[in-house]
């Protein structure tokens, strides 16, 4: 796949020697491990967005925080730019190295530092696996909400650095609602302690600012979490429409009725036939579209919540509507949605797995549109939903090795996020802009906006050197995109420019 950022970020810091930094390192924090040879730096090349690989320069993995500490004042010196790694689940290059920088990986900040079951919170490490918080704390009839697809794999710093979201941040909210205090570093390594564990803390709320700056900011180094109680009881209706926009009016429908779903996630038929395929979930593979709506809380509740949605659903124009018979086909039906990526990936050579946001009464607008996009291009797309809130997950099937089809899945894409604007949505819902969607950033946000953007940048991290080239555009880029007008001609910022 073509790269859509400017690949002169690699050439700003021309100066950057590897053997000098090399030795820098190792004189300065000789217990870290450090990973130089083109063997071991191959795998960290890209994140889950595939299609974009850089070799890092150099990767490090430090153990302590002390070694971060150190590491960034050493970078902060030497004007060398720093990259920070999860466990390289993203899917918009938000953590694609940079041949001039260092890669810093926390993959070893592993560790649940301490967990309080009366206060329903616990401190993490950023390299805790997401669905390990909820694991260890499973004894105590609590869990932790936000659960993205990749949860098994993707770590809470990541989580943090993205917002990340799930089938269930509907009624429970994203990263950012889950999540109290934020133990970060700053480029030249000074300690700050974002949040508190009270409701609320002085100050300007920098947990919101830092949650989604996709490493911009600073680096985590610890999170604290808040714990749900497990519900009593948990349900999962599976309703089948004969079309896909009767499925998509039925959301509306039952948030509109004041039901608040723990989960409201729709799969159309290209993906229904994949999943099924794959997982053997039990979904009928002759339906347009499927809504998976889960309920959650006390049985009185939970029993008449289904009523009514199952009323709902067949005003709706549902073919049929179904209650998971036990807890093993509850986790059938959501192993299928989540595993929905790569079950799309069994009948495609390569896919383009998109992340936009719309109002949830657009829903079949788009759908109606995105399928005349997918007749005009040429490209199958299959279409999964966090359909509750809007968040929608369009998977653009193409092949790599035919020509063109990389590139019109890229314009397809693209249209299919500006078509998230014009209808009052946004170009992304948890999976972050990276270097993936930084133009359509130009279509999204204005000139004042952008600079706003880049003030806050400035504020953390005034020589660019935390993850640069990603996220926020250049004024100058935009402006060549042709998507916004420069006021007066200035560039405020000049410094950041060169990003």
């Amino acid at each position: 796949m073509s790269i859509l950022y400017d690949e002169r970020v690699d050439g700003i810091l021309p100066q950057v020697n590897k053997d000098e930094v090399l030795a820098a390192i190792r004189e300065r924090i000789p217990a870290m491990q450090v990973l130089h040879q083109e063997e071991a730096l191959r795998p960290f090349e890209c994140d889950g967005l595939a299609a974009y690989r850089t070799m890092p320069m150099l990767v490090v993995l430090p153990d302590t925080v002390e070694q971060v500490q150190d590491l960034l004042k050493l970078a902060s010196q030497m004007n060398v730019p720093v990259v920070a790694r999860g466990a390289g689940t993203g899917l918009s290059g938000g953590a694609l190295p940079l041949e001039k920088g260092i890669l810093l990986v926390m993959a070893k900040f592993n560790r649940i530092v301490h967990v309080d079951p009366d206060a329903g919170i616990a401190r993490v490490q950023p390299g805790v696996r997401n669905l390990a918080i909820s694991q260890a704390v499973a004894q105590h009839g609590l869990y932790y909400a936000p659960d993205p697809s990749s949860q098994i794999a993707c770590s809470i710093g990541g989580n943090v650095a993205e917002n990340a979201g799930g089938v269930h941040c509907l009624k429970y909210g994203l990263t950012l609602h889950n999540i109290l205090k934020v133990e970060v570093l700053t480029i030249d390594g000074e300690h700050l302690t974002l949040g508190s564990e009270a409701l609320d803390s002085p100050g300007f709320d920098l947990v919101a600012l830092f949650t989604g700056s996709e490493g911009m900011l600073g680096i985590v180094t610890e999170v604290t979490v808040k714990l749900l109680t497990t519900p009593q009881t948990t349900k999962v209706v599976m309703a089948c429409f004969d079309d896909v926009e009767k499925a998509g009016a039925a959301v509306a429908q039952i948030i509109g009725a004041g039901i608040i779903p723990a989960g409201l996630e729709m799969m159309d038929n290209l993906t229904i036939r994949a999943a099924e395929d794959f997982i053997r979930a039990g979904y009928p593979i002759d339906a347009e579209a499927i809504l998976l709506c889960e309920l959650d809380g006390v049985a009185s509740d939970v029993a008449e919540e289904i009523e009514q949605v199952n009323a709902i659903m067949r005003d709706a124009g549902a073919t049929d509507v179904s209650v998971a018979k036990d807890e093993a086909e509850r986790q059938r039906f959501w192993a299928g949605r989540k595993n929905a990526f790569p079950a799309v990936g069994r009948i495609s050579p390569d896919y383009y797995c998109m992340d936009g946001t719309i109002p949830r009464r657009q829903l079949p607008h788009v759908l109606r549109t995105i399928a005349k996009l997918s007749e005009e291009f040429g490209l199958r797309v299959a279409n999964v939903f966090h359909a509750g809130d809007g968040n929608m997950h369009p998977l653009i099937l193409f092949d790599a090795n035919a020509p063109g089809e990389m590139k019109r899945a890229e314009d397809l894409g693209a249209r299919i996020l500006e078509l998230c604007v014009q209808v009052g949505g946004t170009i992304t819902g948890e999976h972050g802009v990276g270097r993936e969607k930084i133009n359509q950033m130009c279509a999204q946000f204005n000139s004042d906006e952008l600079t706003c953007f880049h003030a806050v940048k400035a504020a953390f991290d005034p020589r660019g050197l935390l993850n640069p080239g990603k996220n926020i555009p250049t004024l100058n880029r935009c402006a060549e995109f042709g998507s916004m007008h420069i006021s007066g001609g200035k560039l405020p910022f000049p410094e950041l420019e060169r990003f």
